[in-house]
């Protein structure tokens, strides 16, 4: 059960970013524009992000198994089709129930582990494994998609999805329980309400990255979804039986938790948008040596896995929470120092292993304290909420610091290299400052010996 579920959240996670290294072979064989192909990615981010909490609360209601098993089957025929894709349409709506899928299984995941495994020590350390799995996947995606580029072709980087979908959706019929549905109606205005506001917000992050600031199309996606989700919290704390328990946010250890995991992928996740940049536009490395250049990152994020079920019930959320968010803290300083003359070697390494010690410490114990304590009934939708404010953090981390990156490198002047440094050098400033906020946040976390 433990495989099913872990290998179901890697292929989701990895989908965010194991694409990114096949765009531009992509580009030339389904002939897109320059603008639309950005889209190859957004689809996906969009349509999982904005059905999250909807995703969530629908596996409460009408079953996490029977949720789970239909996700991960739609993700797999969307994968099959998204890989015989003749046209770029065909490929973008393959993108978009990839999204649709992905979004009934993610949050499901996370309940099924959450419910089954009740024992204390159990628990911390599945929750700890599926944290790693979806902070390390993003480094994984660009090694697997560096390989399966170089060696096949784009499309083996979607087909690659099939044979783990099946084995998952065979594992899932012949191992996971059947837990009992709950006798309750689905929030439909807040469902509404949640998805359009989170879509709204997630496409405004985007059109931000893409076209900037100030623009009509982002102006009023980000003015909407800001309204969408003041009323979406009106109508939760009215209802009885809302989409987001608010109750969720009244223990003090999980509301930290909860905005710990909005600003560390702003942060954090940053860093391979940026760096696969300089690997290959300065350094000159291929794409199959940049997804290498981050294993120390992945490595390190890995050996923080095996260690969390240790430390947390030892020493408590806030240490590993201060340390992780200084040690990201330290990393993105040391990378603001890049140069167009500087090497792998030390300066690059050095901050690969800071952010990969830092993310694995401050990040992995989340899914812990969020979901260690919630009620079996709520389990869907404390995780659908966990993963929309991981999506949407990084959506918005990336938006603000695309921006930032844009205009330094347009004010730089000099050679472009000079230029892209630049800009990249201001973007890691920016992104050092957000992940002191999130340090800041580790300081209110209520310290516990256990997060049982």
């Amino acid at each position: 059960m433990l495989v099913t579920l872990l290998t179901c959240q890697l292929m989701i996670v990895l989908d965010v970013t194991v694409m990114n290294v096949a765009l531009p072979r992509i580009q030339a064989d389904l002939h897109f524009s320059a603008t639309s192909l950005s889209w190859v990615m957004n689809a996906y981010t969009l349509v999982f992000g904005g059905l999250l909490l909807l995703g969530g609360r629908a596996g409460d209601l009408f079953g996490r198994r029977n949720l789970f098993i239909a996700g991960a089957t739609l993700f797999t025929v969307a994968s099959l089709a998204g890989g015989l894709a003749p046209s770029a349409t065909w490929l973008l709506i393959a993108r978009v129930v990839q999204g649709i899928g992905a979004a009934m299984a993610g949050p499901s995941t996370l309940a099924l582990l959450t419910t089954t495994f009740r024992e204390p020590k159990a628990r911390i350390r599945v929750l700890a494994l599926f944290s790693g799995m979806s902070s390390a996947g993003f480094a994984i995606g660009l090694i697997v998609g560096g390989l399966l580029t170089e060696w096949l072709s784009w499309r083996s980087v979607l087909f690659i999805n099939v044979p783990f979908g099946l084995v998952v959706v065979a594992l899932a019929l012949r191992y996971l329980p059947r837990a009992e549905r709950q006798s309750a109606h689905l929030d439909l205005p807040g469902a509404i309400t949640a998805t359009t506001g989170v879509a709204a917000l997630v496409y405004g992050f985007i059109s931000a990255a893409s076209d900037g600031w100030g623009t009509a199309t982002t102006d009023i996606s980000l003015a909407a979804g800001v309204i969408l989700i003041a009323v979406f919290l009106v109508i939760e704390s009215r209802t009885a039986q809302p989409l987001l328990p608010l109750r969720l946010f009244a223990d003090r250890n999980r509301a930290a938790a909860y905005a710990s995991m909005f600003l560390a992928p702003m942060a954090g996740m940053s860093m391979f948008f940026f760096l696969t940049q300089f690997l290959q536009d300065v350094l000159g490395l291929s794409a199959l040596a940049t997804g290498f250049a981050f294993l120390p990152t992945a490595l390190l994020m890995f050996t923080m896995i095996r260690t969390i079920p240790r430390l947390l019930p030892r020493f408590g959320p806030k240490p590993l929470a201060m340390t992780g968010t200084a040690s990201m803290v330290a990393g993105l300083v040391l990378l603001t120092r890049l140069t167009a003359d500087s090497g792998y070697f030390p300066l690059l390494f050095v901050a690969m292993l800071l952010m990969g010690f830092g993310l694995g410490l401050a990040v992995s114990p989340l899914n812990v304290i969020i979901m260690s304590n919630v009620e079996p009934h709520d389990a869907g939708a404390a995780g659908g909420a966990l993963q929309t404010l991981q999506q949407t953090g990084a959506s918005l981390g990336l938006a603000i610091l695309v921006t930032i990156f844009g205009t330094a490198s347009r004010s730089a002047g000099g050679s472009a290299q000079h230029a892209l440094v630049t800009g990249i050098t201001t973007a890691f400033t920016a992104a050092a400052a957000i992940a002191t906020l999130t340090f800041a946040v580790a300081l209110t976390f209520r310290n516990t010996r256990s997060a049982s």
